[in-house]
């Protein structure tokens, strides 16, 4: 009888356990509006860590996908959680818009090219830390926007600073930027924990 207390109540954990483990997300129908979205956010966030995404491209990119977004939830508000076939349409073109824009900017001449200084490698870790941002989902399309909004400013004070000093940056300038690089690495690291996560 002693035995057979523990090795019920072993049984019962055990058999308990699947219902705590994490549900598998279901993925989106092959072609989907959802699944149209997933596979645009995974190219930018390849573009991103591969350099053919400059964060100035990253930004256009990720506010025509945070302009859309709220277009779908609106019209899917309206409607019982639905988009009408007119809606999917409609939606199908601005998605065939933005994945042109996606493969353009991937294969035209601007390239993200940081260097392998204190700052180009800072630099490159957090274009890093966005495409994983974007990958996961934990940053939905306006935030990437916001995030490379603030990289874009700091890479053209850098390349100012660098045209004024013979190609090279003074310890206050490295000060300086490094200060700012801080601040988005802050925010980046906010917005991968916070609430808000990427539309499915």
């Amino acid at each position: 009888m002693r035995r057979t207390l523990p090795i019920l109540a072993l049984a019962t954990l055990f058999a308990t356990v699947p219902m705590f483990a994490q549900q598998p997300t279901e993925k989106p129908k092959e072609g989907s509006v959802n699944d149209r979205r997933q596979d645009q956010q995974q190219r930018i966030a390849n573009g991103v860590q591969s350099g053919q995404l400059t964060a100035g491209e990253t930004k256009r990119l990720e506010t025509r996908e945070a302009k859309l977004n709220h277009e779908i939830k609106n019209d899917r508000q309206a409607n019982g959680g639905r988009l009408t076939a007119q809606e999917r349409r409609q939606v199908n073109r601005q998605q065939n818009r933005i994945s042109r824009s996606i493969y353009n900017d991937k294969h035209n001449a601007a390239q993200a090219h940081y260097g392998s200084t204190e700052v180009g490698q800072r630099r490159d870790n957090q274009q890093d830390r966005i495409a994983q941002g974007i990958r996961s989902g934990q940053m939905t399309p306006g935030e990437v926007a916001r995030t490379e909004n603030r990289e874009q400013n700091i890479n053209r004070s850098i390349a100012a600073d660098r045209a004024a000093n013979g190609g090279r940056l003074t310890a206050q300038e490295r000060h300086n930027i490094n200060q700012r690089q801080n601040r988005v690495s802050h925010q980046i690291y906010r917005q991968k924990h916070n609430s808000r996560v990427a539309p499915k």
